[in-house]
């Protein structure tokens, strides 16, 4: 399928971030995020388990295994940087301190809806991590993630039926087909990935898009 991948998602996902912002990028597709800086700006990713001024990942054997992020991914730390208890870390972000925070998605409804822990399936083992307290304490809540599950079903969706992590969050959505905003009218198409067309991306999502 055309498209995005990975890294070109990450890279896309970075260039929207503000100067100087303080953000918080969550476990999977996000992390990736923290290697690319837009030239001229500085960003200031912060980690829950107490890190702010996360750096790239580092290159091969250069890993420090007590430099991780919350996925437990190997980390760097830039110039500056600063290290602090988790309960100060939780602090800063239900203290409304975290400008912006990037978070993966099992779905999205049309209104902001946001569900990113638990299919429901009681054999799985639901991992909430710090995301619910992410979407009520961030000024911001954006997406990255895959369009469609591995089997092919739509993330994009008119009502999550998934067990919800926040009502109404998400303002933006950036997929591997396209970049989308969250809108009063629903789902508006910002930019298509190469390759992709209206028809495309309306095929793989199971709500109204507005072009």
């Amino acid at each position: 399928m055309p498209g995005w991948q990975p890294e070109q998602m990450a890279r896309r996902a970075a260039m929207d971030i503000p100067d100087g912002a303080c953000v918080n990028l969550g476990i999977g597709l996000p992390e990736m995020i923290a290697n690319y800086v837009p030239e001229g700006r500085e960003v200031l990713y912060h980690s829950e388990n107490g890190l702010l001024g996360m750096g790239p990942a580092p290159g091969p054997r250069e890993e420090d295994p007590d430099l991780i992020n919350a996925g437990k991914k190997p980390v760097t730390a830039l110039p500056g940087a600063a290290f602090f208890h988790h309960a100060d870390s939780f602090a800063m972000i239900r203290g409304g301190h975290i400008d912006l925070c990037v978070l993966g998605a099992l779905q999205v409804a049309a209104n902001g809806d946001l569900a990113n822990w638990s299919t429901g399936d009681a054999e799985r083992i639901p991992g909430v991590g710090g995301a619910m307290d992410l979407v009520s304490g961030a000024r911001a809540v954006n997406v990255i993630t895959r369009h469609c599950t591995k089997g092919g079903q739509p993330k994009l969706v008119e009502q999550c039926t998934y067990p919800l992590t926040g009502r109404a969050v998400v303002k933006r959505i950036y997929t591997d087909l396209a970049v989308i905003d969250v809108t009063v009218s629903g789902f508006r198409v910002v930019e298509l990935a190469p390759g992709v067309d209206l028809d495309l991306l309306r095929q793989h999502t199971e709500t109204y898009l507005v072009a």
